[in-house]
């Protein structure tokens, strides 16, 4: 091969190798590249999916060192929201917003005095501390969260350098206090802390699951009712509190439940231990003489009593070093219809006697009263109880002392003993009735209701009364235990019912704390004359919402003829208006 030959292949083999070495490069860039955009990728999904989704991280640039930090803050726009709770009807409760939210990388600003006196302005806030945040160095610090959009455009316009905007969630509560005891609230960072916002957290922060609205029993126009009549009570009798709660027996769903005093749940922080506390599942109270509805139905129920049976009463008896006796003893032998009619301490004393303590307890704890209400909420009371049953305490208890449950116990058990069933509670909306546990027979449930219905038609419960829903119900009062003593001037006035009397559909209790009686109430501040006419008021109002129609066709119930006092026995005369008496005489 001549020398000419050879230099062509030889610059043709280099050729190659050049060609080789360029393809070999250029795999190797394409490689790095692929690597890079594949780990951008993935970390991309990183924050986006694996870890939590709710979360958006930024970076916070050290202007000084060059070097950055990652924050996790806030839920990104692009987040779902957390999902709306409505009530039975669809009204909507609780809902998301989102807003903005400014903070500040305190070593990117150049004069702390003039950002903090033109932030100050902006946003309404104390220079001082402005000042302290904007130079305390680190690299992130929040301003205010959720502004309105007219502080995010003030503070955007003042083009301070180290300000920076977030998206973040907001929850609203548009009916403001009147559900506060019920939904609960939310903390800064959208968790629920309370209520139902707290029970179903998990639920409502799923985005698989809060696409579908959360439905509660509760309805805004009964909540509505509730809340300012048990308002206007508490404010006429200077009470400390009050509670009223309406009730579903077939289902046993609260239709409405109302805690006063309540507070604003888009503001928590600012409410006291008082205003957040609820009175209707966490408090306990010893509920005086609605109790001795619950010792005449276990009587009737055991058999060891009828319609006809009776006691005598006609004067105070000794237990144990305690003297029972009557606020307004007749002084005679009662039946068993004027014991509760009266509302006889003796006669209901001498009944409990005669059924013993340990049935006693038997037929209460078949009510739920030794064990917190099963209810939606992490706001329930235990049931405060005798660690030793006596015979004392069978005594005193018969008649609503030495025992204190919530007012949701003695709701519940009131429909319990006047359906025969015991009904299981609920905060979600719920379809179909419930079949519940049978605790007492139907006679036994048929005969409570009548005696109930006595009591408002010819007792202490008169101010109940709603003509043409036949409402049956109970008044108590009890002086309040304090330090180991009761005190006459701190009462718990209540008012428990169901109607209609005669099939009842719906149970409504009204509970008013520390009472003052005035001239209305001629001084007194009892279950009578307090809290009866607060239920009377809110039947009138919920009943044609409910769809119930008055009915005037129904005969009274003549439990009556087991007076033993023909003078005293109620002559069952229809208390209506005249305008209503002539109303029904024309149909």
């Amino acid at each position: 091969m001549s020398g000419r030959n050879r230099k062509i292949v030889r610059k043709k083999s280099t050729g190659r190798r050049i060609i080789e070495q360029g393809r070999i490069r250029l795999l190797c860039v394409g490689l790095f590249f692929c690597l890079s955009f594949g780990s951008i990728a993935v970390r991309m999904i990183e924050v986006a999916v694996i870890r939590n989704p709710q979360a958006l991280r930024i970076i916070v640039a050290d202007p000084d060192s060059n070097a950055s930090e990652e924050v996790e803050v806030g839920a990104s726009e692009q987040n779902l929201q957390r999902g709306d709770i409505v009530d039975r009807n669809g009204v909507l409760l609780a809902t998301s917003l989102m807003t903005a939210s400014v903070f500040v990388n305190p070593r990117e600003i150049k004069n702390v005095d003039e950002a903090a006196t033109r932030l100050s302005v902006a946003l309404k806030q104390d220079k001082g501390r402005l000042v302290r945040q904007l130079s305390s160095g680190k690299k992130f610090v929040w301003i205010k969260r959720n502004l309105p959009p007219s502080d995010q455009q003030a503070v955007n316009s003042l083009g301070i350098p180290g300000l920076y905007f977030l998206p973040e969630e907001k929850r609203v509560y548009p009916h403001g206090g009147m559900f506060a005891h019920a939904l609960g609230y939310v903390g800064v960072d959208n968790k629920g802390l309370a209520g139902m916002e707290k029970s179903f957290d998990a639920r409502l922060r799923d985005p698989n699951t809060n696409r579908q609205p959360l439905a509660l029993s509760l309805d805004v126009r009964l909540q509505a009712i509730m809340h300012s009549e048990i308002k206007q009570a508490m404010d006429e009798f200077n009470a400390i509190g009050a509670t009223g709660v309406i009730m579903d027996i077939h289902t046993g769903e609260l239709l409405s439940m109302v805690s006063l005093p309540d507070f604003d749940p888009q503001r928590p922080a600012g409410a006291t231990d008082a205003q957040k506390f609820n009175r209707a599942t966490l408090g306990t109270y010893e509920m005086g003489s609605t109790f001795k509805t619950f010792t005449s139905a276990m009587a009737l129920d055991y058999g060891t009593v009828n319609m006809k049976s009776g006691y005598d009463a006609t004067r105070p008896f000794k237990i144990a070093g305690f003297t029972i006796s009557d606020t307004h003893g007749k002084a005679r032998w009662l039946s068993v219809p004027e014991i509760y009619a009266y509302s006889s301490n003796i006669g209901t004393a001498k009944m409990a006697l005669d059924v013993g303590g340990k049935r006693q307890q038997a037929f209460l704890e078949k009510l739920g009263m030794f064990a917190p209400v099963d209810i939606e909420l992490s706001e329930i009371s235990t049931p405060l109880v005798p660690k030793d049953w006596r015979e004392i305490s069978t005594v005193t208890i018969s008649y609503g002392h030495g025992m204190a449950v919530s007012p949701l116990h003695l709701l519940r058990g009131i429909a319990g003993v006047t359906s025969g069933q015991m009904p299981t509670l609920t905060l979600l909306k719920t379809t179909g009735s419930k079949e519940g546990e049978r605790v007492v027979k139907e006679e036994t449930a048929q005969n409570v209701r009548r005696l109930m219905r006595l009591v408002v038609e010819h007792g202490t419960g008169g101010k109940a009364d709603v003509p043409g829903y036949r409402v049956a119900g109970k008044t108590g009062t009890a002086e309040k235990n304090t330090a180991g003593r009761y005190n006459a001037d701190a009462k718990i006035a209540s008012f428990v019912s169901v109607f209609p009397a005669d099939d009842p559909k719906y149970a409504v209790l009204v509970m008013v704390d520390e009472p003052k009686g005035n001239k209305s109430t001629y001084g007194y501040a009892t279950g009578g004359w307090i809290s009866a006419p607060v239920v009377g008021n809110v039947i009138a109002r919920i009943g044609p919402l409910l769809g119930m129609k008055p009915r005037f066709d129904v005969p009274a119930d003549d439990a009556g003829q087991y007076w033993t006092d023909k003078e005293e026995a109620p002559t069952h005369t229809a208390k209506m208006p005249r305008f209503l008496v002539q109303a029904v005489a024309r149909q």
